[in-house]
């Protein structure tokens, strides 16, 4: 096998031009066989096998930077520089990550998760090269999807002014290849960057501008006879009116062009887009046919391409799904945004019931923001339905054109709390800090499915931005008995004893439920209440545990600061001196990749681990006696 001989970035350019075709094909099979145990992005990266092997064939890594706009499809990369044997362990806790990480690798020139921010990036490690009097290339890989997102137009713009080599791949799955504007813009491409062509340009021009009167417009007619004829033959005249020479489409699965385009490319002393057309899936017909799916998956099977893992159970998104179609049903003002994932929210399902009220913008959450502002300015009820870590990218909207006017926009953030294998990028853990600091803004977070229903019922009630957060995963179903009606600001007491009160909020309500059944069988007495709002507080709830507890443990899945603990902390601090506070909550870190349950475990915030922390802190020790004592009363009793 070829690709057993592939141990490190240089290898590639040893393997002759006629075994890189077998080389594509070992690699797809690799791929396929690697990920059908472990999952993750397939179809994403077999569309890439040979792109990434002419970059490879191209430029030399790591001297040269190569940068992946999100990074779903830097497999072929990972194996290309060396990283074959870490594929057993893709994307498990302690394994190699899905994504680009500095760390891993010199080949992996900068970290990424989210999307449209490689240009940007690459522009400033070539904007760095340049004043370092460094001689490398930089090469950054953007998809069509990602140039939906209006941060990789800003660095276009600024890419412009660039005066030396920076490539930008235009990796476009969508499009399919027209022989005739391919073959013309193969021809006029290799004239364009030709040294022959542009010293020839330089020559004409600068002895015309010496003719009087008749050599400036002379100029001008040439380059405007020459625009003409571009915007005509030339489908890149968007990047080239920008300032950006653009190369291509060429077949992305043609290892010999790619590698040609690329060599046109770096002669050229400014910004240069190489449009590549792709097919996603390209290789294994499950994907080929059905891209969409195969895009993350988990272990499946590779003859049938099924999935080993059934779905059974309704999951959070589900819910969600469901009840905002209901909602939508009874009231026509109500309208659904999302960016780019209507599968992932569940939105596909309200826009098949209501197609005119349904906007995808793509990856675009700022947008989202604001355009949902502007329809709740206009009397409509938007929701916008985004995972908790791409919310992040729209904080300045959030901020400045939803709560500053008081609109009522529902935002459904979907994946809050540990989302797993797609690591510290997608872990869905500052939500609750970033929110919590706005005025005007609610955040509720549900204990249960049943609950989610009702909050979404309670946010188109109006009032203001709400925002409520759920985690990604199967839907709790257990404390269905708990079903007080939501009021605005007010927690729910499940249980109420004395000594110790756990306050929970969101996913983590079912862990306190362990926690306290744990404690209450060491004889404590334990109350536990569901937060249901993490701001505003429920400060009349607090001052009622106060009463008759003396420990307060505050539990959620969020990192510690700006959170709903410190938030607790703070009110009951200032009033309740001798009331000791225990919380559980993320680290103030970035949480690797790995199983949801065992990033649980290692984070501390799973049921034993919270009773061990608790009995390592001592704040149990002085309700021993009083517990020692009830147990001899009742024993006497007996």
């Amino acid at each position: 096998m070829i690709l057993e001989k592939i141990q490190g970035s240089s290898d590639v350019k040893r393997v002759k031009k006629k075994y890189l075709k077998m080389l594509a094909k070992e690699m797809r099979d690799f791929l396929i066989d690697k990920l059908s145990k472990t999952g993750g992005h397939l179809a994403s990266n077999l569309g890439v096998v040979e792109l990434t092997i002419a970059l490879y064939k191209s430029f030399d890594l790591p001297k040269d930077k190569v940068i992946w706009d999100v990074g779903h499809q830097s497999y072929p990369h990972k194996i290309l520089s060396g990283r074959q044997k870490d594929f057993d362990e893709l994307r498990m806790f302690g394994g190699m990550s899905g994504f680009p990480k500095t760390k891993e690798s010199p080949c992996d020139a900068f970290n990424t998760g989210h999307s449209s921010t490689s240009i940007s990036a690459g522009l400033g490690l070539a904007r760095a090269a340049l004043l370092k009097k460094e001689n490398n290339y930089v090469v950054s890989i953007i998809g069509d999807g990602a140039l939906t997102g209006g941060m990789a137009y800003e660095a276009l713009n600024n890419a412009a002014a660039l005066k030396r080599n920076f490539i930008i791949v235009l990796n476009d799955n969508e499009m399919s290849i027209s022989k005739n504007v391919g073959g013309m813009s193969s021809y006029l491409n290799g004239i364009r960057t030709g040294d022959i062509y542009n010293k020839l340009k330089t020559y004409i021009y600068n002895n015309l501008e010496k003719v009087p009167n008749v050599g400036k417009r002379l100029i001008k007619s040439i380059r405007q006879a020459k625009s003409g004829i571009k915007q005509f033959i030339i489908p890149g005249m968007l990047f080239e009116n920008m300032g950006i020479t653009y190369l291509g489409p060429v077949d992305g699965h043609d290892i010999d062009k790619l590698c040609k385009v690329f060599a046109e490319a770096k002669k050229l002393n400014h910004a240069v887009i190489v449009h590549v057309i792709t097919k996603k899936g390209k290789g294994y017909k499950p994907a080929e046919d059905n891209p969409e799916k195969f895009h993350g998956v988990s272990a499946f099977d590779k003859v049938t391409g099924r999935s080993k893992k059934q779905k059974t159970d309704e999951d959070y998104t589900d819910v969600f799904a469901k009840k905002i179609v209901e909602i939508g049903e009874r009231d026509k003002d109500v309208v659904a945004i999302t960016a780019a994932m209507p599968d992932g929210t569940g939105l596909k399902l309200f826009k098949e019931h209501f197609p005119e009220r349904f906007y995808d913008v793509g990856i675009a959450e700022q947008h989202a923001v604001t355009m949902a502002a502007g329809m709740a300015a206009g009397g409509l009820k938007p929701v916008v339905a985004i995972y908790s870590s791409f919310l992040q990218r729209a904080f300045d909207q959030i901020i400045h054109d939803v709560c500053i006017q008081d609109l009522n926009v529902v935002f459904a953030i979907d994946r809050a709390g540990l989302v797993g294998a797609d690591g510290e990028t997608h872990q869905g853990i500052f939500d609750l800090s970033y929110l919590n600091c706005i005025p005007n803004m609610s955040i509720m977070a549900p204990k249960n499915s049943f609950e989610l229903e009702n909050m979404l019922d309670f946010a188109f009630k109006g009032g203001g931005p709400v925002a409520i957060r759920y985690p990604r995963g199967k839907a709790y179903k257990e404390l269905s008995e708990f079903n007080q009606i939501i009021e605005y600001g007010k927690a729910e007491l499940l249980y109420e004893e004395k000594d110790i009160a756990i306050v929970a909020c969101g996913s983590m309500v079912s862990t306190a439920k362990h926690v306290r059944e744990k404690l209450k069988k060491r004889g404590y007495s334990v109350s536990l209440v569901n937060a249901r709002f993490i701001k505003p507080i429920d400060t009349d709830m607090l001052d009622y545990i106060c009463k008759n507890h003396s420990l307060i443990i505050t539990m959620e899945e969020n990192v510690l600061l700006g959170g709903f603990g410190l938030t607790v902390r703070n009110f009951i601090s200032d009033k309740y001196k001798d009331i000791d506070i225990f919380h559980v909550n993320i680290p103030d870190k970035y949480v690797e990749h790995g199983d949801v349950s065992l990033l649980r475990e290692t984070l501390h915030i799973d049921s034993d681990s919270v009773i061990r922390d608790l009995d390592e802190s001592g704040l149990l020790k002085k309700f021993k006696k009083e517990v020692s004592d009830e147990r001899k009363i009742r024993s006497l009793i007996g």
